[in-house]
């Protein structure tokens, strides 16, 4: 069975990676493997440039596996779209949490916080939003967290995608 995939979505410095973070740890702790992915622009290379596994890649292999005694890591020319990428490489997870993603048909949460420069909210008429977290007065017709409140949403979490 693949993974569940939300995302959590927002504007820039609206606390996307700080509220991951946080749900990482909470779910993490009660057993569950979480899977993370982060959206990265077209162009960005993690092997730097003069390296054997840039060097091999340079060459001509399709694939790169780079790994240690703990730790692997795969550079691969994949074409598939964004969920299926997401769904193949980190099958072996319970749950799939991704930051970005806001154009995808995926489940939604969103993070807006009064402190940003930005004025509303990105998703409040995306039918894909499941919650909101927030310390605003937006609500939409969606379960709504305060930006604290990262127990409740691991725990909405868990009861909607992680134990049914």
């Amino acid at each position: 069975m693949k993974p569940k995939i939300i995302t959590i979505v927002g504007k820039s410095n609206s606390g996307k990676t700080t509220l991951l973070e946080k749900l990482i740890a909470c779910l993490t702790q009660r057993g569950y493997k979480i899977g993370s992915v982060k959206h990265a622009h077209d162009g960005f290379e993690m092997d730097k440039e003069g390296k054997d596994s840039w060097r091999h890649r340079k060459a001509g292999a399709k694939s790169t596996l780079v790994i240690t005694h703990n730790k692997a890591a795969i550079i691969k020319d994949d074409t598939t779209s964004y969920i299926e990428k997401m769904k193949y490489y980190l099958s072996d997870m319970d749950i799939i949490l991704a930051e970005g993603f806001k154009k995808q048909t995926l489940p939604k949460i969103e993070i807006f916080r009064t402190q940003s420069v930005h004025k509303k909210p990105l998703c409040m008429n995306d039918k894909n939003m499941i919650a909101f977290v927030t310390d605003s007065d937006h609500k939409p017709d969606v379960p709504i967290f305060g930006l604290e409140d990262i127990t409740k949403i691991a725990d909405f979490i868990e009861s909607n995608f992680l134990k049914n």
